[in-house]
């Protein structure tokens, strides 16, 4: 009995929260109402934002229950049957008339079926069975309940709390050695809690009380408790469509959908669709000279390149000679050649030797890579790539390791002695890329090299 004043505690707080629901719907109409006085175009936009806001609000308001909705479902639970039941059939022949005590714990297993023809209010018919043991002797009896009650609820949210109240057989159907046969009219009453998963999911729990006939001191009626949870199937009927008051505009741009010729993308005078940019370049077509090619002010057209070099006449010291691109002052525009000390320094750069299995650079090789620093420093926008190889003694990816590892090295050292580290980059190659034969002594000294290759 506790539990279930606790349930109606708990309607009786959500009744208020419920009143305040209402009044922010009302609060919400009057604002929609104010918005039609604004005018077309304001009204459907407001009907647009509502429209949102139902698909974005929260899961409690999303499934609440409705009018003229149906359930169907089964729910499996315990029973605490009275011990002094007076379900037994009477038999002068048999100790104390053929009466047992039922034990204070039962399963119980049924289904349900209901209908709601207001969101408030409902009509339920359940059957259910209760496989019971008996405390005198070793033996089973199915107690069994068909009955049927009002159903009261707060029906606002997805999760509605409810209040039952009403009346039905309850009976025992077992061996004479058992209870024998006997039914009794019962009344019983409860509540609990909904939660609506979806339109048209339903998980339920019931907290009931079954008052019956009871044998014992007196007689009078017994009490027997029951804890039920649920699953149902809870069918709707159809929503009514809303209807569409005036012309449309599905896009919000003030073209009415039968004016606008992109009734899904906002657009602008004359015919509702949005300007568009053929080229990508940040120039609208009405505006650009040249809408399929990409350019720049005043006219979204490209800068003038006669020679083709990619670089633009303004620009190009040569604007009739493509440049050379050689990574030799390749952004003149102009053709060229490397000068012959970069064109000796560009490729296998002899001399350049390291300790054995090892990124440490020779005291000897210090004198080549001088010349290096020099070719560095004449030609400040000179960028290279250094490249590492070995021979092909050992496993290949120890070898790439050591390639990596001995390019880096090298860079290293440039940029001790001055050499900007952004001109340079560094690769290993390991024994990929040989330029000697590996089954010689002489071809494996020529494999194992440092490579400079100027970049465009």
């Amino acid at each position: 009995m506790t539990a279930l004043s606790y349930i109606f505690t708990c309607l009786l707080v959500a009744a208020p929260e419920a009143g305040a629901d209402l009044s922010v719907d009302a609060t919400a109409q009057g604002e929609g109402a104010d918005a039609s006085a604004g005018g077309k175009g304001k009204r459907e936009r407001g009907e647009s934002r509502r429209s949102d806001g139902d698909r974005k609000q929260k899961w409690i308001h999303r499934h609440p229950p409705t009018r003229m909705m149906g359930e169907v479902g089964v729910f499996g639970g315990i029973m605490l049957p009275t011990p002094r039941l007076e379900l037994f059939e009477f038999d002068n022949a048999l100790p104390d008339n053929g009466f047992r005590r039922v034990r204070g714990v039962a399963p119980e297993i049924g289904v349900r079926g209901g209908f709601y023809p207001l969101r408030f209010f409902g009509l339920e018919l359940e059957g259910a069975v209760m496989p019971a043991k008996l405390r005198d002797v070793d033996a089973r009896a199915n107690l069994w309940a068909f009955r049927g009650h009002v159903v009261g609820q707060l029906g606002l949210w997805s999760v509605t709390p409810f209040i039952l109240l009403g009346t039905g057989a309850f009976g025992v159907a077992s061996s004479r050695a058992a209870l024998g046969n006997d039914v009794d009219i019962s009344i019983h009453f409860g509540g609990g809690i909904k939660i609506f998963a979806t339109d048209s999911i339903m998980v339920r729990l019931d907290l009931r009380d079954t008052v019956s006939a009871r044998r014992g001191v007196d007689n009078g009626l017994g009490h027997s408790g029951e804890l039920l949870l649920g699953l149902s199937w809870t069918p709707r009927g159809r929503k009514k469509p809303t209807p569409e008051s005036g012309p449309r505009d599905r896009d919000g741009d003030g073209f009415l959908d039968d004016e606008d010729k992109c009734i899904d993308e906002p657009g602008i005078a004359p015919d509702g669709c949005p300007r568009t940019d053929r080229d990508g370049d940040g120039f609208y077509d009405d505006e650009d000279k040249c809408i399929d090619e990409p350019g720049v002010e005043p006219d979204g057209c490209p800068r003038p390149d006669r020679d083709g070099d990619k670089i633009a006449d303004v620009d190009d010291s040569c604007i009739d000679e493509p440049e050379t691109k050689n990574g030799y002052e390749d952004t003149d525009g102009c053709p060229d050649e490397l000068p012959k000390d970069v064109a000796e320094f560009n490729g296998v750069f002899p001399g350049i030797e390291f300790d054995t299995d090892k990124d440490t650079i020779k005291p000897a090789s210090k004198k080549i890579l001088e010349r290096a620093i020099k070719v560095l420093t004449d030609y400040p926008k000179l960028k290279v790539e250094i490249g590492g190889h070995t021979d092909s003694t050992g496993s290949r990816e120890h070898n790439l390791d050591l390639s990596r590892r001995r390019a880096a090295s090298v860079k290293r050292y440039l940029v001790e002695h001055g050499i900007a580290e952004d001109r340079m980059s560094t690769r290993g190659y390991g024994p990929d890329k040989p330029i000697a034969e590996n089954e010689t002594k002489d071809g494996r000294q020529r494999n194992r090299r440092i490579e400079f290759t100027v970049l465009d």
